[in-house]
């Protein structure tokens, strides 16, 4: 497998690299630009200590190539001939004027799966508008749910719309190859990142063509026509989500936690003999009053705000209640669910460091995951990749080297 993909399509050929793939990363002469992107390994940059790339490119083998020389092109075209998939990132167009496109690489490779990642894919009068991850979100849909009500959306710190690309792009490929099982043709897959990310918002998108509300805004909650709903509440020492609704479903659960809260002196009686299955429906109707729904909510916050994320989850466990600790990435680090299943792994890096990384995403039973390369350094298996598998020799390979080919 070759990929060419930026960093719209890393995680792409991970999955598949994770999943026994032979992942060759093709970098542009001197390493791609993700390496001088940070944050860096112990705060110190270099082209090896770029944690997003060391982050999404493990499993693969690395090599240099200039596509914009046309024997850098010759060789990408040789190793086509020979690979199953080849993943790319650029531009629409941008692969056609070096000749590399799928239907120029198709004549060659017929059983060739090609897969393309781009911001509004392939064709559409948006084909050309330039892209960020606050865009696509922007353009998905997706972005007017988060941030506060009362303000600009804004969007997430970790990008996320081309890690749903390349997510969807590597299922696309794997049902690509299984299909060539069947007819032995390859073909191109075309995979908008404005698309995938327009999915992860789920039925949020349907709301206008089926004449339902849309969803709105709330930062830390939900709203049900008048009546906003916090589902993230301080505590003592951080965050939980604790869930306090009505109806038949979800009302049972705020009925025990004010039953407790009456247990421990933290709530009035009234409060306690309150129907808290018929509460919502009431508040809708105005029977009960929007002022008194705020004092009840406040009542909750006092009491939540005097006990710790571990004594809360144990309270929830113990009532069956929903509320649950919203973990800081150190409690993820430490969390013993975690550790007891070994999901941290240790990859070695040059220079005798070891790093930790977060476990696959599936464990096979017969066949399991394994982090079997670190990401690649620069150039790292030239000789191995054109060399002992292309066939060039090794003044071949010093020529390349001298004209900046490789």
């Amino acid at each position: 497998m070759l990929d060419l993909s930026t960093e719209r399509g890393f995680l792409c050929g991970q999955i598949l690299g994770d999943l026994g793939a032979d992942v060759i990363k093709i970098e542009p002469i001197g390493g791609s630009p993700a390496r001088a992107t940070g944050p860096f390994v112990n705060d110190a940059p270099g082209p090896e200590n770029a944690i997003g790339w060391l982050a999404f490119n493990r499993n693969k083998r690395g090599i240099t190539l200039n596509l914009e020389h046309p024997e850098g092109r010759e060789l990408l075209r040789r190793m086509a001939a020979r690979a199953d998939f080849l993943i790319e990132s650029e531009n629409p167009g941008t692969m056609a004027t070096r000749a590399l496109d799928y239907p120029a690489l198709r004549e060659a490779s017929p059983a060739l799966v090609y897969v393309s990642i781009t911001p509004f894919g392939q064709d559409g009068p948006r084909v050309s508008y330039v892209d960020s991850d606050l865009i696509l979100m922007a353009a998905g849909g997706v972005l007017i749910l988060s941030g506060d009500e009362d303000r600009a959306p804004i969007r997430m710190s970790v990008p996320q719309a081309y890690l749903h690309a390349s997510a969807d792009a590597a299922g696309a490929a794997l049902i690509a190859y299984y299909e060539r099982l069947n007819s032995g043709e390859g073909q191109q897959i075309d995979v908008a990142a404005q698309e995938s990310i327009g999915l992860a918002g789920q039925s949020t998108a349907l709301a206008a063509l089926v004449n339902s509300d849309e969803t709105r805004r709330m930062a830390g909650g939900a709203k049900m026509g008048p009546i906003r709903v916090p589902l993230v509440w301080p505590c003592k020492d951080g965050l939980v989500s604790c869930v306090f609704l009505f109806g038949a479903a979800i009302g049972v659960f705020s009925r025990r936690l004010v039953d407790h809260m009456f247990e421990q002196g933290a709530c009035s009686r009234a409060m306690k003999d309150t129907d808290w299955i018929g509460y919502g429906a009431r508040l809708l109707s105005g029977e009960e009053s929007m002022a008194n729904y705020e004092r009840n909510k406040e009542v909750i916050a006092a009491f939540l705000m005097t006990r710790t994320k571990a004594e809360l989850f144990e309270i929830a466990r113990a009532n069956n209640l929903l509320i649950a600790p919203i973990a800081t990435i150190e409690d993820v680090r430490q969390n013993p669910q975690f550790i007891a299943r070994e999901y941290w792994q240790t990859v070695a890096h040059p220079g005798g460091a070891s790093l930790t990384y977060p476990g696959p995403f599936a464990r096979f039973s017969g066949k399991p995951i394994t982090y079997r390369r670190r990401a690649p350094m620069v150039g790292e298996h030239n000789r191995e990749v054109l060399g002992a598998e292309l066939g060039l020799s090794s003044e071949e390979i010093a020529n390349l080297t001298r004209k900046g080919i490789i």
